[in-house]
């Protein structure tokens, strides 16, 4: 599932990454400042590793023996940041399409209903970001990165902005997406009981930092 082994430059320090599971969920806990994001940017193609290899499900996305570094819109991630990031002159339904509808019809793992249901959206779908609160908009930027039917899933401290009442309130939609959809995940926080809603793996970052 997850097979990935590099090296990133942080600045003046050096960032060894060691991920290697079976397990369609995991998670990276650690501490503000000690790479997470890094590592899911070279996953997901933004940054590039000085050496080693990405290989996600059996494919190579990044191996610098071989020349390999497929772009990111080759790698087909769905990211999911901790500000929601969605486009704010686009209502909820035109935010969850944008990557929906360039997909070939054969390319549309999801039904876009379904996932409209799943995360409890309907009522939702003509308002504009700016209507909406904090954990609303977390699960509009969770469905629209649902939607682009991605090879894996990036949550990047998704609810770190979210006080613990909402943490709780879209805590449940994030385990039905880990329990009900057959998408790898990885999961960046720095709240390691948040994680260990969604998933018993976790890499632990300070643990693994030089």
């Amino acid at each position: 599932m997850f097979d990935c082994q590099f090296t990133l430059s942080l600045g003046k320090k050096k960032l060894e990454v060691f991920l290697q599971y079976q397990e369609s969920t995991v998670g990276i806990f650690g501490a503000s400042g000690l790479g997470k994001t890094s590592i899911l940017h070279a996953i997901a193609g933004i940054h590039r590793p000085k050496i080693g290899h990405i290989r996600i499900n059996g494919q190579t996305w990044f191996d610098s023996h071989q020349n390999i570094n497929l772009s990111t819109q080759k790698r087909r991630v769905g990211l999911v940041f901790q500000d929601a990031q969605l486009f704010p002159h686009k209502t909820v339904d035109q935010n969850l399409r944008f990557g929906y509808d360039r997909l070939k019809p054969s390319e549309q793992a999801f039904n876009f209903d379904e996932i409209v249901a799943l995360l409890k959206l309907k009522p939702l779908l003509n308002r504009l970001p700016i209507k909406l609160s904090g954990g609303e908009k977390q699960r509009v930027a969770l469905g629209r990165a649902i939607l682009y039917s991605p090879n894996l899933l990036l949550m990047d401290e998704p609810l770190s902005a979210l006080d613990s009442e909402l943490k709780s309130e879209i805590l449940p939609f994030f385990e039905h997406i880990v329990q009900n959809l057959s998408i790898p995940m990885l999961y960046v926080s720095h709240d390691r009981l948040e994680i260990q809603r969604l998933t018993k793996t976790i890499y632990n970052l300070n643990k693994n930092s030089s």
